[in-house]
């Protein structure tokens, strides 16, 4: 209860401010708006709209929603006493942030799909609403409308949670796919998502793998109780892989992902890390197609699971939101009260990734001529890396090179990047086009 405001039942009824109103914002002010009587019988208590912020009062907004509860003035919203619950969709770090600490500081649970915000300050925020006997939700922040935060929180506290492999960003997710059934180079994959609505303008944050390195660091809190930061997490995008890529792993056997990984391992600490991986085809992540996700799970009594669902976009995400509401709103009745996985405890040591073993797929232009592979293996056996296979894939005879791909043993990541490094001194290699893991 808000700065000792009469409570919700005094009061008859649930009050709800909402901070931001864009695609997902106004879906969620539509529903509480056309549908607040599935809404309170959802809840089982009357649920109202107390404000909505926006940056431009004077824009156009949805008709469905009363245009009386916009404003300009964040204080208006964070200083009624009458809201109990508040939304967080403004997206970005520093004013989301100061938004949210406010609420919970004022005993005001919170909504958010800020996965930024919870990747980053996460254990802050957790501690900060125990303190005050505030709810803190975020199901929105990963995976749109697959329930996974709620797994981790109550479904999965008693599986002792080996590893979580998942594909968690609709974008990059979508233009592998294109590039692995069409044939095209990432650039028209890129431009088609764009033109589909699935990646935004400024695409950084998608293609470069951070919106899926935020997306695991929460998941990763979540699953190993221990704060895994996003600067911990290794990260790499797709932007350097070629069509090409694509049709060696399908002759192969494998499919091309952008995979977020995070494991415990034997000595206690967790691996994790973000970037493109050769997956077996016959794997249930490798059919995970355009802008669904998925997150697996190998646990310790649970077994394998996998959460599947689309990941993005306003419907899927304005569902978590709703969800998260809806589930508040009823602990602060007495209808439901489930006790959530504890707040992370401090950090535990994140691998690096120099100290971590794969399976390698390599492909690179050497020239065509007597010696080239010799020369090469070479300068992989002194890395201690074992080639499995080496297959000759296309000849330029005019520019007298040939285009060869390495299948290698697991091998020490950094005795592969060594081995890299000292290839691209070699007169015979010409280029290094690609060297993508093989996720195991």
């Amino acid at each position: 209860m808000a700065n000792g405001a009469r409570s919700p039942r005094e009061r008859g009824y649930i009050g709800v401010g909402l901070l931001g109103m864009g695609v997902v914002g106004t879906g969620v002010a539509e529903a509480l708006t056309a549908q607040a009587d599935f809404v309170q019988e959802s809840v089982g208590f009357p649920v109202n709209l107390r404000g909505i912020l926006v940056r431009d009062a004077a824009k156009k907004r949805s008709a469905i929603v009363d245009r009386s509860l916009i404003t300009t003035n964040l204080s208006s919203i964070l200083e009624d006493p009458a809201v109990d619950i508040v939304i967080e969709l403004m997206g970005g770090e520093d004013a989301a942030l100061a938004a949210i600490r406010t609420s919970l500081s004022t005993g005001r649970s919170v909504v958010t799909g800020n996965k930024e915000v919870m990747a980053k300050h996460g254990a802050e925020l957790f501690t900060l609403a125990h303190s005050a006997d505030a709810a803190l939700r975020f199901e929105a922040a990963v995976g749109g409308a697959i329930p996974v935060i709620s797994a981790l929180q109550r479904g999965l506290t008693g599986a002792r949670i080996h590893a979580l492999r998942a594909i968690i960003n609709g974008t990059t997710n979508y233009i592998l796919s294109q590039m692995a059934s069409e044939g095209v180079a990432f650039e028209e994959a890129l431009s088609n998502a764009q033109a589909h609505g699935y990646a935004e303008a400024d695409p950084g944050n998608d293609i470069n793998g951070i919106d899926a390195a935020y997306k695991l660091a929460v998941l990763a809190s979540l699953a190993y109780g221990s704060s895994v930061s996003p600067e911990s997490i290794h990260c790499e995008g797709i932007a350097n892989l070629a069509a090409r890529d694509f049709r060696y792993a399908r002759e192969l056997g494998y499919a091309i992902k952008l995979l977020a990984v995070a494991k415990e391992r034997d000595d206690g600490a967790i691996d994790a890390r973000v970037h493109p991986a050769f997956m077996d085809s016959q794997a249930l992540l490798a059919k995970v197609d355009g802008v669904y996700n998925a997150v697996q799970f190998d646990s310790e009594s649970a077994g394998e699971l996998l959460l599947y669902g689309r990941g993005a976009g306003a419907g899927p995400t304005t569902s978590a939101v709703l969800s998260d509401l809806v589930d508040v709103a009823r602990g602060m009745i007495g209808e439901n009260r489930a006790n959530l996985r504890a707040a992370p405890q401090p950090a535990r040591r994140v691998h690096p990734m120099e100290e971590l073993d794969f399976r390698y797929y390599v492909r690179m232009t050497v020239a065509d001529r007597p010696g080239v592979l010799a020369a090469i293996a070479r300068v992989l056996g002194d890395g201690l890396i074992s080639i499995a296979s080496v297959i000759q894939q296309e000849v330029d005879e005019t520019a007298g090179s040939a285009e060869i791909v390495i299948m290698t043993h697991r091998a020490r990541e950094a005795a592969v990047r060594g081995a890299l490094r000292t290839l691209t001194e070699l007169d015979v290699v010409k280029e290094i086009g690609s060297a993508i893991r093989v996720e195991e």
